[in-house]
């Protein structure tokens, strides 16, 4: 039976939509029939599925597996778990394929699906594939098998290998998502003291929205960290891909800079690595990996063309502004974004480091910077927004890299407009030598989004 998806849902980064409005069991249904149609046809027969902690995920997720397995496909159900669970399974259970159903650090009621095939992110020009696939009909048929195989110990148990013995004083903070499980069983393997905060899965997130991101969202760990006179603190969002950090002053380590910190362990063990930063990290990452003998390589935003990227140049190292951070198969890791990973490697850097994250944090360069700003812009406006702005400063002559959008240096710093990857939005990020630099900067863009019809409020 043909089935449209809603116009809304369908994203290069993954589906993604609102349940009950753009997104329902039926789609779910409809995205099983066709990915399981190209596992079939790819000659692939077992697929994983995971799921978060959301309140739409068990009826999705049935519906996914019910398609699936009408296509002929077995399905390993690896139950609920943390997206990076799905990625290790789908690495080394023997499968072919894994999705995973997340609505990642987006609002409640949001849902979607991330996917995996081939050990490679599925991605770009295969998500309208499926699509098609779907308005079309032309599914395969069969009668798959239906297994429920637990990886929460396994996958714990190689994130622990990894761990320093050095005991530390840590806050983990899992926001109600779903990483809570994983963080418990992780945090009793590891050595020192562990403070947990809200690690039961509740997709009413009643404390704070699992997104490290916004820093609203970080006032408890802050709390915590500077009440009990932690050494740092971790924080998740909702499906474990992102993570957040905390020096032991409570000041917030930004995304780009928990790569920065995790680069300098990682060249000296291999010089020349290439390390993959995206479009919106700051201008002293990509001078510190150079300094300390790597490669930097400057990439689009967005996971699965990092992992494409990464892939493309050996690239054993990765991270973006959002938290993501990714640990290629060169580092004994499985290639893709893991932010319980990422926790376990920051926390062995700074053993190594013999000095304290406040201490590491304080020793790189001091710039003013904007968070990664979201401006709400309808998605069948956005892209047109961004191509008119970067139309404009073509014209002008401008010096600008447009691998994402249009990123825009001068002599004080620079500044960023590209379209959201997965929300109805254009971002914006600036860095410059001072804050009155940067606040010439916000204004530089303020004027540019005002002259394409968008009120930005920056």
């Amino acid at each position: 039976m043909a089935h449209r998806f809603h116009p809304a849902i369908l994203r290069d980064y993954d589906i993604r939509g609102t349940v009950g409005r753009t997104l329902f069991a039926a789609d779910a249904y409809a995205l099983g029939r066709s990915f399981g149609t190209v596992v079939k046809r790819t000659g692939g027969q077992r697929v994983a599925v995971g799921r978060d902690g959301r309140l739409s995920s068990p009826m999705l997720e049935t519906a996914l597996v019910e398609g699936l397995a009408g296509s002929g496909v077995d399905v390993v159900r690896i139950g609920l778990g943390p997206s990076p669970m799905l990625y290790f399974a789908e690495a080394v259970m023997g499968v072919d394929a894994g999705i995973q159903v997340t609505g990642s650090h987006n609002p409640p009621d949001d849902n979607g699906f991330k996917m995996v095939l081939g050990h490679r992110a599925y991605w770009g020009e295969d998500i309208p594939a499926l699509a098609t696939l779907a308005a079309a009909g032309e599914w395969e048929d069969g009668s798959g098998r239906i297994d429920e195989i637990g990886m929460l110990d396994r996958y714990v148990a190689r994130l622990a290998e990894d761990a320093s013995e050095r005991p530390f004083r840590i806050g983990w903070d899992c926001g109600s998502g779903a990483a809570g499980p994983a963080v418990e069983a992780l945090t009793a393997r590891l050595p020192g003291e562990h403070h947990l905060l809200y690690t039961r899965p509740d997709g009413h997130f009643p404390h704070h929205h699992p997104d490290p991101t916004e820093e609203k969202n970080l006032a408890d760990l802050k709390r915590l960290v500077v009440e009990r006179s932690l050494d740092f603190g971790f924080a998740f969002d909702g499906d474990g891909d992102r993570i957040g950090a905390v020096d032991g002053a409570g000041r917030t380590i930004a995304g780009d800079m928990i790569l920065a910190l995790l680069a300098e362990p990682l060249l000296a063990d291999r010089p020349g690595a290439t390390i993959i930063a995206d479009v919106k990290s700051s201008q002293t990452v990509f001078d510190r990996i150079a300094a300390l003998g790597g490669r930097p390589l400057m990439t689009r935003t967005g996971h699965s063309a990092i992992k494409s990227e990464m892939l493309r140049h050996a690239a054993p190292l990765a991270g973006e502004m959002s938290g993501h951070i990714f640990f290629g198969e060169a580092a004994g890791w499985y290639g893709f974004d893991d932010a319980l990973y990422a926790a376990v490697r920051l926390i062995g850097a700074v053993a190594r480091s013999g000095r304290s994250l406040a201490a590491v944090r304080d020793g790189m360069p001091s710039m003013s910077a904007t968070p990664d700003l979201r401006i709400p812009v309808p998605d069948e406006q956005k892209h047109a927004a961004v191509a008119k702005v970067a139309a404009t400063l073509a014209v002008a002559g401008a010096d600008m890299d447009t691998i994402d959008g249009v990123r825009v240096r001068d002599a004080e710093g620079w500044w960023l407009l590209r379209v959201s990857n997965t929300q109805a939005a254009i971002t914006v990020r600036a860095e410059a030598t001072d804050e009155a630099a940067l606040d010439r900067l916000l204004a530089t863009v303020r004027g540019h989004l005002a002259r394409v019809g968008v009120t930005s409020g920056l």
